[in-house]
């Protein structure tokens, strides 16, 4: 009997030993999980909120409050513009921006498609009470200005709203047809009657555009369209550089140098005096007066 007690006795220690060692383990393990979670959760990205499209849209659609939603994106990758709340209050925290200021009732519209969850930024909607269109997309203090083109001079119907153009004025000057470049870097703000730069039909060979510039510029094209032909040149995205003034007339496309006459030179002026002495004629140089 007593070494049956032993037996058992002997087994239960060895049991709870090893019920001792498993219950180290797994916290040993736990606690080895819980400080790798929050090292991950110490190097993980900060998150901050960004409003995004909770439907499809397209270029002129109009959005609220209920076609919009709010999630949580890496804070150092939020695109320029973004907005980070659906609604605020004005004059509240500065950090706040919102697509709505509270009370404000008046849809926005959309410049460009968006896709479901895509983010909402400012250069792709209007302001509150605005629709998509011209003057939406018209710079503060830029006017709109109709430039007339077709296959040759409208970059055989690739341009689309946002492009940016060099524009070349050709018509007579000095008796000669000449070419000269006028204005570099023309934003494009529509083609014929859309500013949609998310257009997707086939190309279509424009017969005008809209561009955007300064009063001046706009005064300066007008009379450069009266007066001559214009022509514009695609300027390639991102290309920022300045390109020096360009004139060139049929002389020096051709290579044709004009022969200049020398001028005539005129004779030497002569003044002279008669005299008669014993009836001979005498004529003697006298300095010219008139």
């Amino acid at each position: 009997m007593r070494l049956v007690f032993g037996l058992v006795l002997i087994v239960g220690l060895g049991l709870a030993g090893f019920a001792v060692y498993m219950v180290q383990d797994y916290v040993e393990q736990a606690q080895a999980e819980a400080d790798r979670l929050a090292v991950e959760q110490a190097n993980a990205p900060k998150l901050v909120d960004v409003v995004v499209a909770g439907k499809a849209l397209k270029y002129g659609d109009r959005l609220t409050r209920a076609d919009l939603e709010v999630i949580k994106w890496q804070a150092d990758k939020v695109p320029a513009g973004a907005f980070n709340a659906v609604v605020a209050p004005q004059g509240g925290d500065p950090a706040i921006k919102p697509v709505f200021w509270e009370g404000e009732t008046r849809p926005r519209a959309a410049l460009r498609s968006l896709e479901v969850y895509e983010p909402l930024l400012s250069a792709k909607v209007t302001e509150p009470g605005v629709d998509a269109g011209i003057n939406a997309n018209l710079s503060p203090g830029m006017r709109a200005f109709t430039i007339n083109v077709d296959v040759s001079s409208g970059v055989s119907g690739f341009l689309r709203p946002g492009d940016r153009v060099d524009v070349y004025w050709t018509g007579n000057a000095g008796g000669q047809e000449t070419t000269k470049l006028i204005d570099q870097a023309v934003k494009l703000i529509a083609i014929d009657q859309s500013a949609d730069a998310d257009r997707s039909e086939e190309t279509l060979v424009a017969r005008t555009v809209t561009i955007e510039g300064k009063p001046q510029q706009v005064a300066s094209l007008a009379l450069a369209q009266q007066t001559g032909r214009l022509t514009l040149s695609l300027v390639g995205a991102g290309d920022v550089a300045q390109i020096d003034a360009i004139e060139i007339d049929r002389n020096s496309l051709l290579g044709i140098v004009e022969e200049v006459a020398a001028p005539e030179i005129e004779p030497e002026r002569v003044c002279t005096i008669r005299t008669n002495k014993g009836g001979e004629i005498i004529e003697t140089e006298i300095p010219c007066t008139n």
